[in-house]
Parts: C-alpha cells; sequence; structure tokens
C-alpha cells in the first residue's frame, strides 16, 4: 500500500474518528493511534474510554497531548499507519503551554515534515472550528483562528482530504477530485 497522509476534519461528533479507523481497516498491523486528548475531566475521561472501546485490539495507543513530532521521529517507522487524533486538541494544548501562532506554524510544519520522512502512512483528524458564530473572547478567536490556518496546512500537504458532515465523509482533495493549488 502506497504511503500517504490522509486529512479529515468535520464537526463535532460528525463521524471523523469512526471513518478514521474504517480506513485504518485497510492497513496492516502494526497501526498506532496517537490521542492527544488529556483526562482533565470526568466527562474527558468518559469521552477518552469509549474512544478506546472503539478500537480493535490492532490498534497500539500512544497517549501524546503535544509532543507529536517527537513520537513521529521517535516511533514512526515501527507502524504501517498512524492515526492522529485529534489536531484540534494539540493546538489547545500548545496555546495552554502559552505557545503563539509562530511556534504552532512552525510545529506543523515540523509534523508534516516528520511525517514525510518516516515509512508509514498517516490519517489525521481535526475538529473544523471556523463555521460557527464569531468567539465572543479574544482567547476563542484565536484558537479559530490558528486552527484554521493549521487546518490549511494540512489540506495542502496531504494526499487527501475529507469533510465529514453527518456522519457521510465528502472527498474534498484526491483521487476523482480536481485539486487547485
Amino acid at each position: 500500500m502506497p504511503k500517504k497522509i490522509i486529512f479529515i476534519t468535520g464537526g463535532v461528533r460528525s463521524g471523523k474518528s469512526q471513518f478514521a479507523l474504517q480506513i485504518g481497516q485497510e492497513y496492516p498491523r502494526p497501526k498506532a493511534y496517537l490521542a492527544t486528548a488529556q483526562a482533565l475531566d470526568e466527562e474527558m475521561a468518559q469521552r477518552i474510554k469509549r474512544h478506546k472501546e472503539s478500537r480493535s485490539w490492532e490498534w497500539e495507543t500512544i497517549e501524546e497531548p503535544r509532543q507529536i513530532v517527537k513520537t513521529i521521529k521517535e516511533r514512526g517507522d515501527e507502524f504501517s499507519l498512524i492515526l492522529i487524533d485529534c489536531l484540534t486538541l494539540w493546538i489547545s494544548n500548545l496555546l495552554l503551554d502559552g505557545w503563539g501562532v509562530e511556534k504552532i506554524l512552525n510545529e506543523t510544519d515540523d509534523l508534516l515534515k516528520a511525517c514525510g520522512q518516516t515509512e508509514c502512512s498517516f490519517i489525521i483528524v481535526s475538529n473544523e472550528v471556523g463555521w460557527g458564530i464569531v468567539p465572543d473572547n479574544e482567547m476563542a478567536r484565536f484558537f479559530r483562528d490558528i486552527t484554521g490556518m493549521v487546518h490549511q496546512k494540512m489540506a495542502q500537504e496531504a494526499d487527501e482530504v475529507f469533510l465529514m458532515v453527518c456522519g457521510l465523509p465528502h472527498r474534498l482533495k484526491g483521487p476523482d477530485k480536481l485539486s487547485v493549488g
């Protein structure tokens, strides 16, 4: 199976993770699920538990909320596929650590470079946050803006891009779709 990067975005609870796992079934073992979530409260702990239970035994779970570039560099060649779920939480974690736009965009470039330097394929999941109302506070607007910038970088470099809506995947880039740019 040829190496590639697949980027999946969409709203919360739109079916992104399930679709990513479905695509992942096409890849041979070993496969890794690189989770960026942190169980900072009971609701998030339950959400993480449900996600873990939805994955088959074929997936090795790697929990890494911040240093996904380092993890890929150190472990990427061990797997046929790494599923990163999700970029939105990764960006949030970096922002909460005080990272600014330039540093996050540079880390995104490093992430894409690391993906290109390994032998495995990647499925990268993220939440589309720019379609709602304009947030009422500066931090939320900053988060929305930086997430949009990261998504543009991901979509530009990915071999395939999907937008999930109501559990239905819509191919935006890849086979059978015209890609401009």
